[in-house]
Formats: structure tokens, sequence, C-alpha cells
């Protein structure tokens, strides 16, 4: 082993000791109380899904975009999801197309 493969084993080995002793503070400050599993990941275009719900009615994908900012804290690229949702349309899975860069749910929602 050389010196830089050496060091890199040192620095893992401190880093996770580090993490399980604040894993243990954080778990005397609370109380002994279980930790709380990290909740599911959503995707984007379940993001999507989840604020054409709320809304109830199709939203221009700019509009779209604002709202998974603000609800879901994430910013989303515009060609990415556009290109999904299209996708999605084609398929005929959720997602319907009521005009140019406009998106509702499949059954009016």
């Amino acid at each position: 082993m050389d010196r830089d493969d050496t060091e890199a084993s040192v620095l893992h080995a401190f880093e996770v000791t580090l993490e399980a002793q604040l894993k243990a503070v954080r778990r005397l400050r609370g109380g002994w109380a279980e930790e709380k599993p990290p909740r599911k990941r959503m995707s984007q275009v379940d993001m999507v899904y989840d604020i054409l719900q709320r809304v109830g009615r199709p939203l221009h994908v700019s509009e779209i975009m604002v709202r998974v900012e603000q609800v879901h804290g994430l910013r989303l690229d515009r060609e990415s999801i556009v290109s999904s949702l299209v996708k999605k349309v084609r398929r005929g899975d959720r997602f319907v197309r009521t005009d140019r860069n406009v998106f509702g749910l499949k059954g009016g929602k």
C-alpha cells in the first residue's frame, strides 16, 4: 500500500467512526426515540402528478415547474420533464396533453 492508499483508509475509518458517534449523540438528544425511516423519494413525474392532482386542472409546464419547486423543493429541467410527459401521454399513462405544453391528468382530474 502506498502512502495515499494508507491515508485514504485512515480518513475513511475516522469518517465512519465520527458518523457513528454523531448518530449516537442524536439518538441521545431525541430521548432514545427510534429514528424515522427516510421518506421514499418521488420521481419527477410523480411530483408533476402530485401537483396536477392537487390543482385539479391542466397546467402549463412553466406553472408545473414553479409549483413543483414550491411544494417539493426541486427545480425541474424543462426539456426533460416535457419529454417525459409527452412519452407518458403517447403511452396513455396517467397524463393528457390539452394544449401545447399544457398537461393534465387522464380522466379529467
